[in-house]
């Protein structure tokens, strides 16, 4: 592939050049795996960036984090000391995160790269409903930040399942409280008529309602209805970008979408 753009000379403190790219969604949404990707993909196109792991529950991952948590934070030894089980560890660990960011940060401090690629807890509900978390993105940079929602393809090709999502985007946006972006992950799995819906739900809201409308003898249609009601009146709909991380589709798109909300439109120039 021939590189988008060139390999830019990185300023001496790094940190305070490097944006960070949050990556959010629901358990099995597909954010290790769209981290792998893109960070290959950035790669490929000589855009130098790290890659972070934020959980510290991950058994495996498909990628080497250049920065990874579980090197201060063990959840097993944290379920031994706290007589925990997996999911009270889960809790404890993500407050740990915030106790531990000074060495985190020290570590990222040594990079002198563009992006950091912030591949956050399986659990969204660790990451976002915890106050550890403003903390963990006030360290890091939040004037320098945004988040990528990965809406799980399987939730999203129904009406009432697209509306959840959402949902589920508008808090996190609301939680967080910096730039997002909406991508409909593993967009492989959708056939093209599911695809070309859910997409056309996101950018107009109208087909969205429509489509619900001809459903509207079921309660929790009913329920959706007024969801979307609320949603619509604070702007939630708009663009999505549709990517595949097994076939590496839509990162360009994922690209372009960092550099309008970094630096208007334009590629990153840090001299």
């Amino acid at each position: 592939m021939e590189k988008l753009i060139a390999h830019h000379a990185v300023a001496e403190h790094g940190s305070e050049q490097m944006r960070n790219i949050y990556f959010i969604g629901t358990a099995g949404s597909g954010k290790s795996s769209l981290v792998r990707s893109y960070k290959e993909w950035l790669d490929l196109n000589g855009i130098d960036s790290v890659t972070v792991n934020l959980d510290p529950g991950a058994d495996s991952l498909p990628y080497v984090p250049d920065v990874d948590i579980r090197e201060w934070i063990d959840l097993y030894e944290v379920m031994d000391e706290y007589s925990l089980g997996p999911n009270g560890a889960q809790v404890v660990c993500a407050d740990l995160m915030a106790v531990n960011i000074g060495k985190l940060t020290d570590v990222l401090d040594s990079f002198r790269t563009e992006y950091a690629l912030i591949d956050t807890p399986g659990q969204l509900e660790l990451f976002v409903f915890r106050n550890s978390s403003s903390v963990i993105v006030e360290a890091l940079g939040k004037e320098r930040s945004m988040s990528v929602f990965l809406a799980d393809p399987m939730l999203c090709r129904t009406s009432n399942g697209f509306i959840s999502s959402m949902m589920l985007s508008s808090i996190v946006q609301f939680r967080l409280q910096m730039p997002s972006m909406n991508i409909l992950s593993k967009s492989d799995l959708l056939d093209e008529n599911e695809l070309n819906k859910v997409l056309q739900w996101f950018s107009d809201p109208d087909a969205l309602y429509g489509d619900m409308l001809d459903n509207d003898t079921d309660p929790q249609t009913v329920v959706g209805m007024e969801l979307f009601k609320a949603m619509e009146g604070i702007g939630v709909f708009g663009d999505i970008r549709a990517v595949s991380s097994s076939e590496s589709l839509g990162m360009e798109e994922l690209y372009g979408a960092s550099q309008q909300c970094f630096f208007g439109g334009e590629d990153a120039d840090v001299n």
